[in-house]
């Protein structure tokens, strides 16, 4: 019973997207220590990561929910707003770091929220 809980394609759909914001975080906050570096290229997470991993959660296939992994990358799209040849523009950056600090609050909701079903009903409350 308990083991499927945490082996729902949901919840391993869930496990991954947190893996994927806290990975952005780090990719945000590189961005922004060198958004005056000379000829830095902004990362982010893979761009296609979020529809392989909706296509996966989806299709209900756990295997290939937990062989994705978010990777991250030079965003080919960012353009150098500068001569300098820096691809990060800092409000941008600040903008997405606040969204994706909100997207991890909902997701570390979401755990916290079945984990405190679950802790109910191993305790008989309703």
């Amino acid at each position: 019973m308990i083991e499927g809980l945490f082996s729902s394609s949901s919840y391993q759909g869930l496990q991954k997207m947190m893996d994927a914001t806290v990975m952005r975080q780090e990719a945000i906050a590189s961005n922004l220590a060198h958004v005056e570096t000379p000829n830095y290229k902004r990362i982010d997470v893979d761009s296609s990561f979020g529809s392989q991993l909706s296509d996966a959660i989806r299709s209900g296939n756990n295997t290939e929910i937990k062989r994705l992994q978010p990777r991250m990358m030079v965003d080919k799209a960012a353009l150098a707003a500068n001569r300098d040849g820096n691809t990060v523009q800092l409000e941008e950056e600040m903008l997405l770091m606040q969204k994706n600090s909100m997207a991890h609050r909902m997701q570390t909701q979401f755990i916290s929220g079945r984990l405190s079903k679950l802790k109910s009903a191993i305790q008989g409350k309703a």
